[in-house]
């Protein structure tokens, strides 16, 4: 009965990896660190802040999806701008190891325990 078992178990794992099915895996702790320094690495730069600083944790999208998503605040660099606070939303494409921005200053932090007022 256990070679009959295992034989399926095998048959099942030829025919997904065939058919292009993804099985599951689970990243590492060591392996999520690596993601976040380099996610923190490409927004920092890609923000273009002086003193780029991220903001929180990393937000990680599922995989149908494929972003993080990081908040990074600084300065602006643009004389007009007289240094002042910035903050920018940045997603990383975790396919193309690419960092988009865009300002987020418009962001309002609440507390979770507050109802949000109009």
């Amino acid at each position: 009965m256990s070679r009959i078992r295992t034989a399926a178990l095998c048959a099942l794992l030829v025919l997904s990896a065939s058919s292009g099915v993804r099985l599951a895996q689970a990243s590492s702790p060591a392996a999520w660190s690596a993601h976040d320094r380099e996610v923190a690495s490409a927004c920092t730069r890609a923000s273009g802040l002086n003193k780029a600083a991220v903001a929180g944790q990393p937000m990680v999208f599922d995989d149908s999806l494929g972003m993080t998503a990081l908040v990074v605040t600084g300065r602006y660099p643009q004389p007009h701008m007289k240094n002042q606070p910035a903050r920018v939303l940045c997603l990383f494409d975790r396919k193309t190891r690419q960092a988009h921005t865009t300002p987020a200053d418009p962001l309002r932090w609440a507390d979770p325990a507050q109802p949000i007022q109009k």
